[in-house]
């Protein structure tokens, strides 16, 4: 059974609406940004990384509307209204991971990717990158399963079976490969 207290993430939490170039439009419920073909919110991506160089990848919850139970990113989520990039990015990895660690932000980007008949990310994604080798304190409300995953592996994954991953971590992985494998690197 789980616990009340590990429920981090509610439907009704007001989400930031943006326009393309990431300028405040208004706030929705989480649950109306994600119906139908969504509409266009603030989000983040963190890429946590080991002392081996090794990524956590995390199994989304089977709870999760959309995508559930697919290999994703270390963390991913939104600031919610009244909440800057920073404030979000340290209060998810907390609340998901039980960690806090510096991030570099890398790049931001817009995508919009349905699932089924169910729902859709709309979404404008900042991702960042991280270090930490602290004890994970996972939440199992958020999480199914999690592990470490060394760069060539992913890319293999990636290559062999493209469909148990999210699309975002597809997309963001691609152009981290492409254009801030160096910043990976120094995470060292």
């Amino acid at each position: 059974m789980i616990e009340n207290s590990n429920i981090v993430s509610f439907d009704d939490e007001k989400l930031i609406l943006v326009d393309s170039n990431d300028n405040v439009r208004g706030y929705k419920d989480k649950i109306a940004c994600h119906t139908g073909d969504g509409d266009l919110h603030r989000a983040f991506s963190l890429f946590i990384f080991n002392d081996a160089q090794e990524l956590l990848l995390q199994q989304r919850s089977a709870e999760k509307l959309l995508w559930p139970l697919i290999w994703s990113n270390s963390c991913c989520s939104h600031p919610r209204k009244g909440e800057d990039y920073e404030q979000a990015t340290h209060r998810r990895l907390k609340e998901e991971l039980g960690i806090d660690t510096d991030l570099k932000y890398l790049f931001r980007f817009k995508y919009q990717v349905k699932y089924l008949d169910v729902g859709s990310e709309h979404e404008l994604c900042s991702v960042y990158i991280g270090k930490s080798k602290d004890t994970l304190q996972v939440n199992p409300t958020e999480i199914a399963d999690w592990k470490y995953i060394s760069i060539d592996e992913l890319n293999r994954e990636l290559e062999i079976n493209p469909d148990k991953f999210s699309p975002w971590l597809k997309l963001e992985w691609a152009r981290i490969r492409q254009d801030f494998m160096g910043e990976v690197l120094e995470l060292g």
